[in-house]
């Protein structure tokens, strides 16, 4: 099972989340309780081993902006979060970065991993990073294909469960891993991981 820990903010939470064994670290450009500025994500990317993806997450900026950021901290892989359209993935196909499609599921979402030309395909819940779980039962009549990843409101207590039922090849979490808004509990992101390969 992939896992991705997101929005991490500190040396010691990229630490962490080394030792326990995550398949990708995330790092927040964009307005969030857990933004980071461009120079300490790019100190904190350099910290992680190249066998584990590295993701810069933006939102509301123009695809030519999140290619710069995405540049600048020498990230492995840009998530672009919520209704960008296929132009954007087709402006920044030719940077040396992977893509990520992350968006929440909607009567007409396209569930095909690759479709907009990303390596990822990321279902989130409909208020992305608040927590909220929601109906993920829903996927059943719309299942996505290929490497897809499973997100919103998972927390070491729950994620084992949604595996069960979504069948991701993946998971995120952010909030479901804080002890407080923005700050990650170490214990808890330690226990994520395991739960979700358990």
């Amino acid at each position: 099972m992939f896992v991705k820990l997101c929005g991490l903010r500190t040396e010691s939470d990229v630490a962490v989340a080394l030792e326990a064994g995550a398949d990708a670290v995330g790092f927040v450009l964009t307005s969030s309780p857990r933004q980071i500025d461009v120079d300490l994500a790019s100190r904190l990317v350099a910290e992680v081993s190249a066998e584990v993806l590295t993701v810069a997450v933006v939102r509301g900026i123009g695809a030519a902006e999140a290619g710069e950021l995405a540049l600048k901290t020498g990230v492995r892989a840009l998530q672009l979060h919520g209704d960008y359209p296929r132009e954007a993935f087709d402006d920044l196909a030719d940077l040396p970065f992977g893509l990520v499609r992350a968006t929440a599921l909607g009567p007409d979402t396209d569930v095909r991993t690759g479709a907009f030309g990303e390596e990822l395909l990321l279902i989130d819940s409909p208020v992305a990073g608040s927590g909220e779980q929601w109906d993920i039962t829903r996927l059943a009549s719309n299942p996505p294909t290929g490497k897809w990843v499973l997100a919103g409101g998972l927390s070491p207590e729950t994620v084992a469960g949604a595996i069960s039922v979504a069948r991701p090849w993946g998971v995120d979490v952010s909030s479901g891993i804080e002890s407080s808004r923005g700050v990650k509990d170490h214990g808890r992101m330690r226990e994520f991981v395991a739960a979700a390969r358990g």
